[in-house]
C-alpha cells in the first residue's frame, strides 16, 4: 500500500475514535484493545442517585450521642432540683433549710494549703470544684426564698408587729375594747333596687357612749380602709372609737382574713373582743367575747345587755381577763353574768342575815 493510503487509512481511524470514544481506549497497529469507561462518563452522571458513604452517617450518629445524653441530663437535673426545692420548700422553714445546708455551703469554700503537695493541693481542691454547682444553686433558692416569702407577708401578715401606739402611762391599768364592725355594730345589705345600705345595730350610741369612759375601743374590720373610715365616720359623731384597724392590720390565713390581737402593741391579759362571729375570726380565742350576729333584726338589744358585765370588767379591773372569760365558756355572757350577779346579791342577803358579811 502506498504511503497516501496509509495516511487516509490512519486518519479515518482517528475521525472513528472521536467520533465513539467508548470503542476505542487507545490506538495500535493492531487494532482497538477492550473498551474502558471514560471519566466524562461517570461525571456526568446525576450526583443524587450517589448513596452516602456508611462511615459518614455513622460518625454523624456518634457526633449526636454526646448531644442528646448531655441534653436528658440537664432535663433529669433539672427536673430533680425542682422536686428537691420544691419538697424543701413543703417540708421545711427557710431557717431549717438554712441550718440544713450549711456544709454544703461551705465545703465548696475549702482551699487548699501552701504546705501541701501538689497532689495534695489538687484533692483539696478537687471536692470544692465538685460541690460549687450544687452550693450555689442552694444559696439562689435560699435568696429566691427568702425573697418571695417576705413579698407573701406584705400580703398575709399584719402591716405592723405594733399595729397601735403605745399606751399612755396614765392609762396603763385600761382595757382595750376591740369592736368588730359588720354584723356586730352595723349591718350593710345590698339590694339592686337601691344598692348597697348601711344600718346601725339598735343601741350602738350608747354602748359606744357609755363604754368610752372606762375602755380604749378599737375598731378591728377584715374590709379595705376606703370601706371602714366613711363608715366609721357616720357611726362615731361623738368620737368615742380611737383607733381603726382594717385589712392591712390583718392575717390572711386559709383563705381568710382574721384578726391577730397579738400584735395590737397591749397587754393580751387587758384585752377583749367583741364580734358576732368572734370565734371564727380571731386567733386568740381565749381574748373572745362572742355575741349574736346581728342581721337587722329590729328588736335588738345584744349591745345594751352586755354593758354591764363590760362596766363591771372595767370597774373591778382583774388582773387578766383570759380566765374571767373562760369561766364563761358555753354560755351567753350577758345572761350567765346576770344570773351570777342575781346569785351573789342572795349570798349576800344570807349572810347579812347571820350578821356575817361575804365579801365578793
Amino acid at each position: 500500500m502506498s504511503l497516501v493510503g496509509r495516511s487516509r487509512q490512519f486518519i479515518s481511524i482517528i475521525k472513528r475514535i472521536s467520533k465513539n470514544p467508548r470503542s476505542y481506549s487507545s490506538v495500535s497497529a493492531n487494532g482497538p484493545s477492550e473498551p474502558i469507561i471514560s471519566s466524562t462518563i461517570i461525571g456526568n452522571q446525576p450526583t443524587s442517585s450517589i448513596p452516602p458513604p456508611l462511615e459518614s452517617a455513622a460518625v454523624d450518629r456518634a457526633a449526636g450521642k454526646p448531644w442528646s445524653f448531655l441534653k436528658y441530663t440537664l432535663i433529669a437535673a433539672l427536673t430533680g432540683g425542682v422536686a428537691t426545692a420544691s419538697y424543701a420548700t413543703y417540708a421545711y422553714t427557710l431557717e431549717e433549710v438554712d441550718e440544713k445546708t450549711k456544709a454544703l455551703r461551705a465545703s465548696a469554700k475549702i482551699s487548699g494549703g501552701s504546705d501541701l503537695s501538689s497532689f495534695d493541693n489538687f484533692q483539696a481542691m478537687l471536692k470544692p470544684a465538685a460541690m460549687t454547682v450544687p452550693a450555689k444553686l442552694t444559696e439562689l433558692y435560699l435568696d429566691l426564698r427568702a425573697s418571695t416569702e417576705e413579698h407573701i407577708r406584705g400580703f398575709t401578715e399584719p402591716s405592723s408587729d405594733m399595729l397601735l401606739p403605745d399606751l399612755h402611762p396614765l392609762e396603763q391599768h385600761v382595757f382595750t375594747l376591740v369592736l368588730d364592725l359588720n354584723e356586730t355594730l352595723l349591718y350593710s345589705d345590698w339590694k339592686r333596687d337601691r344598692g348597697w345600705r348601711t344600718f346601725k345595730r339598735p343601741g350602738v350610741d350608747d354602748f359606744l357612749e357609755h363604754l368610752a369612759q372606762f375602755y380604749e375601743i378599737i375598731v378591728y374590720s377584715d374590709q379595705q380602709s376606703m370601706y371602714v373610715d366613711p363608715i366609721v365616720d357616720r357611726l362615731d359623731e361623738k368620737h368615742c372609737i380611737r383607733y381603726r384597724l382594717s385589712r392591712a392590720a390583718t392575717r390572711y390565713q386559709d383563705g381568710k382574713h382574721y384578726r391577730d390581737l397579738s400584735k395590737l402593741n397591749r397587754d393580751p391579759a387587758r384585752v377583749l373582743y367583741v364580734s358576732g362571729n368572734a370565734l371564727e375570726s380571731c386567733l386568740q380565742s381565749e381574748n373572745c367575747v362572742a355575741i349574736k350576729p346581728w342581721k337587722c333584726e329590729a328588736e335588738d338589744t345584744t349591745l345594751l345587755d352586755l354593758i354591764p358585765f363590760l362596766e363591771y370588767v372595767a370597774r373591778h379591773s382583774p388582773k387578766d381577763i383570759r380566765p374571767v372569760l373562760a369561766s364563761y365558756q358555753g354560755h351567753d355572757i350577758a345572761k350567765e353574768f346576770i344570773e351570777r350577779s342575781k346569785e351573789h346579791q342572795r349570798r349576800r342577803q344570807e349572810q347579812k342575815q347571820q350578821g356575817r358579811l361575804w365579801r365578793f
